[in-house]
């Protein structure tokens, strides 16, 4: 008998701290085989370069959602070599763009190549305590990810007073009223959904994806060599994050690497020690390719190095 893989399904609308929960979980599960697949809108893979870790497999899937056609074939493909390197866990972590409402087709395409090799363990959804009650207002995709999920984990509650805390309960609730939720602070939690059925309660079906290549939001890469000041990158940030799903990266600034990441309003700096041989923000646009202009403008008015946007 075929020892299968559990397979987890991570979802979360973007900035949620998917990467921060897996790279806590990988490090309870150290000694352990496992494997991921990340998927980012942008070229680049950013979260990737967080997480990778001695004796780990990693695949990244770029430029787009593994959901969406577009990519359909490069998911599946990656579940595919996965299921041949005999992997105790392998986590999926999709993009914060992504709606996993076809899961299922593309688990039934691997059974069909390979047989049943992976044991589906449940799609666990990062909930930001802080952005959500906008965020499933105004974004499709964080609704979906909610509706098919086995277990949320509810992140930031210590950025949020015990009200706000209820009401995004009571939404995610409405949403999903069978859902487990477990609160979270920097991404711990206790672990023992690993041990636990989380799809106990059945599937949640199969519709089909709201991620098509026509709605794909217009990711850039923003490159420069050289370090800037934190204090004029902020400001830049600043000027044009009202028109951007994210943005992150890393920097070299006045005190040395850092990484720079943005959720809504709050802009955070971590000192790192990766080294890149140029810093890099990858900048997703919800206004199209009409950020462009703006962001030239503002970076030569602000900053004034040379960079390179493509």
């Amino acid at each position: 008998m075929v020892n299968k893989s559990k397979l987890y399904l991570l979802t979360g609308f973007l900035g949620a701290g998917k990467t921060t929960f897996l790279t806590n979980v990988l490090e309870k599960l150290k000694g352990k085989r496992v494997a991921v697949i990340m998927n980012e809108f942008g070229k680049v893979g950013i979260d990737g370069t967080i997480i990778e870790r001695e004796g780990m497999e990693l695949v990244e899937i770029n430029r787009g959602s593994i959901f969406c056609s577009c990519l359909q074939l490069s998911f599946v493909s990656a579940l595919v070599e996965m299921a041949d390197k005999d992997m105790e866990y392998v986590f999926v972590e999709s993009s914060g763009l992504a709606d996993p409402s076809n899961i299922g087709e593309f688990l039934e395409a691997v059974k069909a190549a390979k047989g049943d090799v992976y044991d589906y363990s449940g799609a666990i959804c990062i909930v930001d305590g802080v952005n959500f009650l906008e965020q499933v207002e105004d974004i499709e995709t964080v609704e979906r990810q909610l509706k098919f999920c086995h277990l949320v984990i509810l992140s930031k509650v210590d950025l949020i007073d015990e009200y706000k805390l209820n009401s995004v309960k009571a939404k995610i609730k409405e949403i999903n009223p069978k859902v487990d939720i477990v609160e979270s602070v920097n991404g711990q939690i206790d672990y023992n959904f690993l041990e636990e059925d989380l799809v106990k309660e059945g599937w949640m079906g199969v519709e089909d994806t709201t991620n098509t290549p026509e709605n794909r939001p217009k990711t850039l890469i923003l490159t420069y060599e050289g370090n800037t000041t934190k204090e004029k990158l902020t400001q830049f940030i600043d000027a044009i994050k009202k028109d951007c799903y994210r943005v992150k990266g890393f920097c070299q600034l006045e005190n040395g690497w850092n990484q720079v990441d943005v959720v809504g309003n709050r802009v955070d700096y971590k000192p790192t020690d990766k080294r890149e041989e140029k810093s890099q923000l990858v900048i997703i646009s919800k206004i199209g390719p009409q950020i462009i202009r703006p962001i030239f403008n503002t970076w030569e008015d602000i900053v004034g190095e040379k960079m390179i946007l493509r």
